[in-house]
């Protein structure tokens, strides 16, 4: 029986997180339709920082240096006390993921402008629909119709896809209409954050500083394109009916000791933190990602990225399985990866947030930042550190001394005719082996390179620069990082995914993951 769809994959919401599943799908070559209530951007500067993580999943989509023109690099993170006492201090140490910096300041509504621009770069692979609020999703064994309607003339609009996405934000009406529950506990206090634009240079502007205090704590952060905010929490007796207008807030930026001279005030707004995740980010052919599927504090600034991560991670394996070059059993694996990830980041932030707030001990603080003894993996704190996954599509042990799960650092890396770039430039999107000074294909079965084979899969070997290139599927350690990093958990040979996680190695099995 033929079935005919308007789209392959439909994404209610347009935010950062159903942009990049627009981009993810229409750069791995399927079609999709978006859908959103609002007509202009959100103004409000939410997010205040991407990664390199972030920054990679930009370059996959080839957006990476467009986008880091309208961002800034970050200093680094500092704890204080109103006295002056530092009570914790992050550095941020040259990234090994293919960009300098580790973390960005951002300007959102500037990022999220560059995003959309993007996206219309791929003409009808992305349509979307603005001020039109999805009403209806239904769906059936062969896919998902979506029902929506015109904000501004009532018109109803009927599309029919493969797959839909739900990416429509913490209010995220999609998650009830397909009986997703969002558990977890919303704090009481309420937040005013306040976005300026900056006048002046002072001390310590670079440094995104938590002031830390039981009764008044304050996150004091440097945003990009000349702009700075501030987020306070207001005291029992206070509500956001006490600061109507910015002549209101002033007096809370003036006990900081910032002054008219400093900045100059945008906009205001209130909100409260959340602790929140759904019950299960899947429902048949319907998906939730970013705050429709879980909503974390913001004090790890991970709340907008692990959105995005999630778009990149369902994008790239909804569009192999439209095209049939994935089993629809990929789409399992999707919450596997992404849930644990998203429990990390908000266990996180809820740490740090108990730090600014003064709640947490001395023993819990030296905790934090205590460095364990004897680990194969170089330590790094948890904020800054590589991702690693914690299951999904992998095959063989986890953890420390394991290379599966994580992500190949991505160096300058040489080709056999000398040209030199970052490692996932030279590699290509999709699946990849690497062998250390040897062909992979060699190491593997023949059922195993069938396996491989059927999944489109490259054989790559790395020389070492001091070597000679033999054929035209290698690459040359420049930088003297991949081998070194595959020796250090004793693996001759790795699968990457498209994602450029490890999928398998040597040590645990070159088979292609369950």
């Amino acid at each position: 029986m033929t079935h005919s769809y308007d789209a392959d994959v439909a994404i209610v919401g347009y935010g950062p997180t159903g942009v990049v599943a627009a981009l993810t799908l229409a750069r791995y070559g399927v079609r999709a339709v978006v859908f959103e209530r609002d007509k202009d951007l959100y103004p409000r500067a939410r997010a205040v920082t991407v990664n390199d993580w972030t920054m990679r999943i930009f370059q996959d989509l080839g957006i990476d240096e467009r986008v880091e023109k309208k961002i800034d690099p970050q200093r680094a993170l500092r704890w204080m006390t109103y006295d002056g006492t530092e009570i914790m201090r992050i550095e941020h140490p040259p990234s090994t993921l293919g960009r300098t910096p580790r973390f960005y300041n951002i300007y959102q509504p500037t990022m999220e402008t560059e995003l959309r621009a993007a996206a219309e770069e791929y003409g009808d692979r992305i349509t979307v629909h603005y001020g039109a609020e999805v009403t209806g999703v239904d769906q059936d064994d062969h896919g998902v119709t979506l029902t929506a309607t015109d904000t501004a003339t009532g018109a109803i609009r009927t599309v029919r896809a493969r797959y839909a996405i739900g990416a429509d934000g913490g209010s995220s009406a999609t998650r009830g209409r397909v009986g997703c529950q969002l558990l977890g506990d919303t704090h009481h206090v309420t937040w005013v954050v306040i976005d300026c634009r900056v006048k002046r240079w002072w001390p310590d502007r670079d440094f995104l500083t938590f002031w830390s205090d039981k009764e008044r704590p304050v996150v004091d952060i440097a945003l990009s394109a000349g702009n700075h905010r501030w987020e306070i929490p207001l005291k029992p007796d206070e509500s956001p009916e006490d600061y109507p207008t910015s002549t209101e807030v002033w007096p809370l930026l003036e006990a900081l000791g910032v002054t008219e001279d400093d900045v100059e005030i945008h906009q205001h707004a209130f909100y409260r933190h959340h602790v929140r995740m759904t019950d299960t980010w899947r429902r048949g052919r319907v998906f939730l990602a970013g705050d429709a599927a879980h909503l974390m504090p913001p004090w790890a600034g991970a709340g907008m990225q692990t959105g995005m991560r999630d778009a990149h991670n369902l994008g790239w394996k909804l569009a192999g399985v439209v095209k049939g070059e994935l089993p629809e059993s990929w789409l399992d694996t999707y919450e596997a990866e992404r849930r644990p990830n998203a429990e990390f980041y908000t266990a996180l932030a809820v740490g740090l947030g108990r730090v600014i707030k003064r709640e947490a001990s001395e023993e819990e603080q030296a905790a934090m930042t205590a460095v364990p003894q004897n680990t194969v993996t170089p330590y790094e704190p948890p904020l800054t550190a590589p991702p690693v996954l914690e299951g999904g599509w992998l095959r063989g042990p986890l953890g420390d001394a394991s290379i599966v799960g994580r992500m190949v650092p991505q160096p300058i890396a040489g080709d056999t005719v000398g040209r030199m770039a970052r490692l996932d430039d030279l590699l290509g999107r999709g699946f990849v082996l690497l062998g250390d000074d040897v062909d992979p294909a060699t190491l593997l079965t023949p059922e195993e390179k069938a396996a491989w084979d059927a999944l489109g899969a490259r054989y790559v070997a790395v020389r070492p620069k001091t070597s000679y290139t033999r054929g035209p599927d290698e690459l040359v350690d420049l930088d003297e990082v991949l081998l070194p990093w595959l020796r250090r958990y004793g693996a001759r040979a790795v699968a990457l995914r498209p994602d450029r996680f490890v999928a398998a190695a040597d040590t645990g099995g070159l088979a292609v993951p369950a």
